[in-house]
């Protein structure tokens, strides 16, 4: 027998029709969902009933059918409710109290006679526009999603209609069925309340009472259903829609939907992750927008699946330069984020890629909400800002790094910090920087159980102690997206590199490019035939020993290159010319005016800042197609080239290594443009033995440098871990010695000496030098004495100073208080002039004579004060001998702070570069370790309250030295990537503060900027977004922090 079903729906009609209207129903009603609008006068329908209605001023359901015919729905279910409620056998808890499975089973029946279903069905329908249908009776789980998915688009006023019904019920006999259909209201009604909260965990937020006690009493009251639901679909219809974009909402929404599904998944560790490797789709749509990346590649899928990483173990992997590990890198790094809610460490070597990360990760933090901060040179907070919202990610060379885990540590905030990825995994067999990497992971792995390590390279050998000391997995594969042909040139035969073969090579081809006798003489090395193979269809990189051969091998090229070869986009390497000279204040390296017209320039330590990023920009944009440069591009940004040529198997005067070897041939082959890469390495007949056993032998092991660099390693981890409290027995610095990579490898390195010894002599050198206090047991007696650390150890170990100066910094400040001389910087620029950089000066004593004699008398003074009399400069200026003994390295580190007092006066690298015969590279090395080692001494006065005054004093002198423009550039030079020239631009351009920048459309600052592509563009707008939004989250996190009501209030409990 069929039961009757219910439907209502809303439609939109002229404001003067404002009547009901009965209809007979058409036989194709059953069919349709859609309940039928009364015929207008003029389509000759019959003439509207006048209803008598007393209900309102202005009935809004006038001329609206049902889909049976006979009676409005509102009249019928009027009509039923009075019926029910005098029936003898309803199921009423108290007067009032109205059941809604029974009232719903009352309607059912009345419409018995009008509709077919099958026995005891019910299924409550809503279509968009409204409209509502019951039927009862599936099984009781059969429909149970649908019944969900439909109530969740019901208005919220019918559903907390029937989520009070069924509170009112409560205690009422209720049918199975009843249960789960309330079961699904009340789920529907917790989205209705918490719109933003589309996930298990999120926290819901309260929704306000909407009963005041006047309407609580009248609802107990027998309230009409039909004057409930009249009112309800009235306020429906009068609400007013949010001014909002529904667009923009929904896809809020589904951004943050898939958030949560992802979070919850990942922490399910669920084999199923996701649209997007656990993230939002919205992810897959960003690396496609900025990066241009529509698929992964292989490798990349499989590595991203590994049961390791959903398991959350430290993971190790190994691949080819440019087979993409970056991506993987970023992936997890935004699960990290977005999915688990933690912050992320990522370090990198050089300053450089710290800078170039930042810029590349701030695009994907301001459209994802978290915020991506800069850990290197002078720039950092320690301890970085709790944040209680968003989350950050902090990029950071080695040293910012370290320093950065000890502030996390000391403040009990480690386990905030969620993963760790370090790039260039095997510099951590690399120096006092390897140490310092070392050192920082072993305290991660000692101290944070919940924190994640991820470690990729592209030369690993010696895995297996890695992961010993990382205990972690490993991944490794030998895809490279485009194919690498290496070869090795012998005179004018090119042999390729085949380590199938006996002597590792085989014969391909002898070079066709005739040369003359001049050119012979000037090229015996055939580079300009090697050259002139590729450019200037494609690049080349061209790696030298020196510096100065760089420059030599430019010139030279060019010299025999046709004049057909200026002609390749001419305008734009003009604009590159005129674009260094503004940099240079008009002037511009000898060597580069001559190179460029050709497409060529050299690339080193020795560029300023500003001209290193132009000269990338342009090989990047193809307007250079050939650069001469040194090992270090190698490691630093990404370049890569269709041809990479090594000049000679030497770095400066040392034999190339495998890794170097490995990570220059790397460069070659660009993925998407090249079909294939290829590097050839020029070789001498001397050198063909130790060529052979190089491109053949295995990578080189990665070995522990604590013990090499003692003061930086050993002696700077052992004052740490005291210090943060890590290890303060001599018995658990014992412990924790053995879970280091030098623990290891101990049987390797340490072979004259066991780990313990070595450990206990450290110690006792820093209690000798009095950066810590107690006793270290003899030898076979254990000893539970507790170590702990001096003021001084604090303040050296929190400024990152290194425990060869320390004590000789202490004494200087300490002397610096007696006779501070403030009437300009410079007795201060001596205090903040880096100690390694002493050993490479060699001061020119007519300059140095000159310039001090530029100084008033009190600056003067400072000579005096630091032990560099008149006298001795006057004598050392004239040829003269000295008898007085003067300390060579207070000689030197004055004379460089001369040059530093003269930079920060004329902001020019240049003039101050020829001023004093040096190299402008080095002008700028000098600035940039000033910058960083001034940041250095003011955290170390910050830990001992006798150097209060210089608190203020070098925090104003590190901004200068970071920047060292006019203070008005300053505010546009914090954002990543802008240097001078660039600032300079923008502040002319009217973009004056952070503000404007942040603020900017991408379109107008290329047009208004010149030699500034649409992509640089928007990377800058990014950044400056980014930078924004940091300070703006900073400043809001001391807001709260101050109005936060305190839990130990006195009187309180």
């Amino acid at each position: 027998m069929a039961e009757p079903a219910l439907a209502v729906r809303r439609k939109s009609r002229p404001s003067s029709v404002r009547k009901r209207s009965r209809v007979p129903v058409r036989p194709s009603a059953v069919c349709s969902p859609v309940a039928r609008k009364r015929p207008s006068a003029g389509d000759g329908g019959p003439p509207a009933e006048t209803p008598c209605s007393n209900d309102s001023e202005e009935d809004m359901f006038g001329d609206f059918d049902s889909f049976y015919g006979n009676d409005s729905l509102l009249a019928q279910v009027d009509d039923i409710e009075h019926k029910y409620l005098q029936d003898k056998n309803t199921d009423i808890k108290a007067p009032g109290d109205i059941v809604l499975g029974n009232l719903q089973s009352g309607v059912q029946q009345q419409k018995q006679d009008h509709f077919s279903t099958s026995e005891n069905k019910t299924v409550l329908k809503a279509d968009k526009e409204g409209g509502f249908q019951m039927n009862e009776n599936d099984p009781v789980n059969s429909n149970q999603e649908l019944t969900q998915s439909v109530l969740d688009d019901l208005p919220s006023s019918q559903l907390l209609y029937f989520e009070k019904m069924d509170e009112l019920s409560s205690g009422s006999r209720i049918p199975p069925v009843s249960e789960r259909r309330n079961k699904c209201v009340n789920s529907s009604v917790d989205k209705i309340r918490s719109p933003s909260s589309f996930c298990p965990d999120a926290e819901c937020r309260t929704r306000p009472n909407d009963f005041s006690s006047d309407s609580k009493c009248d609802l107990f009251k027998t309230e009409s259903l039909k004057d409930h639901l009249k009112s309800a679909m009235t306020g429906n219809a009068k609400a007013q829609t949010l001014q909002v974009s529904k667009t923009k909402q929904l896809k809020e929404a589904v951004l943050s939907e898939e958030i949560c599904v992802a979070r919850k998944t990942i922490e399910s560790s669920s084999v199923d992750i996701g649209p997007f490797y656990g993230l939002p789709s919205k992810v897959k749509d960003l690396f496609r927008q900025f990066r241009g990346i529509e698929t992964l590649y292989e490798w990349q899928h499989d590595c991203l699946m590994l049961e390791s990483l959903q398991q959350r173990k430290n993971l190790i992997y190994s691949l080819p330069t440019s087979g993409g590990k970056t991506l993987v890198a970023e992936i997890i790094i935004l699960q990290e984020l977005l999915c688990r809610q933690k912050d992320v460490l990522m370090i990198v070597p050089y300053v450089a890629i710290v800078q170039e990360k930042v810029r590349g990760l701030s695009s994907f933090g301001i459209e994802l909400g978290f915020l991506v901060e800069e850990y290197a040179g002078s720039k950092g907070r320690f301890p970085p800002i709790k944040r209680r919202i968003k989350k950050s990610l902090y990029i950071a060379t080695i040293e910012k790094g370290h320093a950065l885990v000890n502030s996390l540590i000391e403040t009990e905030r480690i386990d905030d910090l969620g993963l760790v990825v370090v790039d260039e995994l095997h510099m951590l067999g690399e120096g006092s920087r390897g140490a310092t990497l070392e050192i920082t992971l072993a305290k991660i792995l000692h101290t944070s159980k919940n924190t994640q390590i991820i470690g990729m390279s592209a030369t690993l050998n010696n895995v297996g102690d890695l992961q010993k000391f990382l205990q972690a997995e490993y991944y490794t594969n030998n895809f490279r997206p485009v194919e690498l042909k290496e070869y090795v040139k012998i005179r004018d035969t090119i042999y390729a590199v085949d380590s199938k073969t006996e002597n590792g090579f085989t014969f391909s081809r002898l070079l066709d490019f005739k040369y003359s006798s001049n050119l012979e003489k000037a090229d015996p090395d055939h580079i300009i035939a090697l050259v002139t193979e590729v450019i200037p269809k494609y690049s080349c990189l061209i790696f030298c020993p020196t510096k100065k051969n760089c420059e030599n091998v430019a010139s030279m090229v060019c010299k025999y290159l046709r004049k057909e070869f200026k002609a390749h986009r001419e305008k734009e390497k003009q604009d590159l010319i005129k674009n260094l000279k503004n940099i240079g204040h008009g002037s511009v390296c000898p060597v580069l005016m001559q190179t460029i017209p050709f497409g060529i320039a050299y690339h080193h330590s020795g560029l300023t800042n500003d001209e290193r990023k132009s000269i990338e920009e342009a090989y990047s944009a193809g307007v250079l197609c050939l650069l001469a440069c040194t090992a270090t591009l190698a490691a630093g940004v990404n370049l890569p080239a269709r041809r990479i040529i090594l000049r000679a198997p030497y770095v400066a005067s040392d034999f190339l290594r495998k890794s170097q070897y490995k990570q220059m041939i790397g460069r070659a082959g660009r993925a998407g443009i090249d079909s294939a890469g290829e590097s050839i390495l020029i070789v001498q007949e001397k050198d063909k033995h130790l060529v052979q056993d190089l491109v053949n032998s295995p990578l080189e092991n990665c070995y522990s440098n604590l013990l090499l660099e003692l003061t930086k390693g050993m002696q700077s981890l052992l004052l740490s871990l005291v210090g943060l409290k890590i290890a303060v027995t001599q018995e658990e610095v014992d412990n924790f010695m053995c879970s280091t990579l030098l623990g290891v490898q101990q049987q390797l390195l340490s072979k004259e000496k066991s780990l313990s010894e070595i450990t206990k002599d450290g110690l006792e050198n820093l209690i000798e030098k009095g950066l810590l206090k107690g006793r270290i047991s003899e030898k076979g007696h254990s000893s539970k004495c507790t170590l702990t650390i001096t003021p001084l150890g604090k303040a050296t170990y929190k400024g990152s100073i290194d425990l060869a100066y320390c004590n000789l910094l202490y004494r200087e400040l300490k002397k610096g208080l007696e006779g501070l001389i403030l009437e300009s910087n410079l007795h201060l620029l001596y205090l903040a002039t880096p100690y390694d950089m002493i050993s490479n000066c060699s001061p020119d004593w007519m300059i140095y004579l000159r310039q001090f004699n530029q100084l008033s008398a009190a600056e003067q003074k400072v000579a005096d004060i630091v032990g560099v009399p008149e006298s001795f400069i006057t004598k050392k200026a004239s040829g003269q001998a000295i008898r007085k003994n003067v300390d060579s390295a207070a000689v030197n580190r004055l004379y460089l702070s001369f040059v530093l007092y003269t930079l920060l006066k004329e902001t020019n690298i240049w003039s101050v570069s020829e001023k004093f015969n040096m190299s402008r590279g080095y002008v700028q090395n000098l600035l940039n370790s000033a910058a960083s080692f001034t940041s250095c001494v003011l955290h170390f006065c910050e830990e001992l309250e006798e150097f209060w005054v210089y608190k203020a004093l070098l925090t104003e002198l590190t901004k200068q030295l970071t920047y060292c423009v006019k203070t008005e550039l300053i505010p546009l030079m914090e954002v990543a990537g802008v240097l001078e020239a660039r600032a300079k631009q923008l502040y002319n351009a009217g973009y004056k503060t952070l503000a404007h920048l942040a603020n900017a459309n991408p379109e107008t600052l290329v047009k208004m900027i010149e030699h500034l592509s649409l992509r640089q563009a928007k990377q800058i707008i990014s950044s400056a977004k980014m930078l924004l939004s940091e300070k703006a989250e900073a400043l809001q996190e001391e807001v709260e922090e101050l109005l936060k009501v305190p839990t130990d209030i006195p009187g309180t409990y």
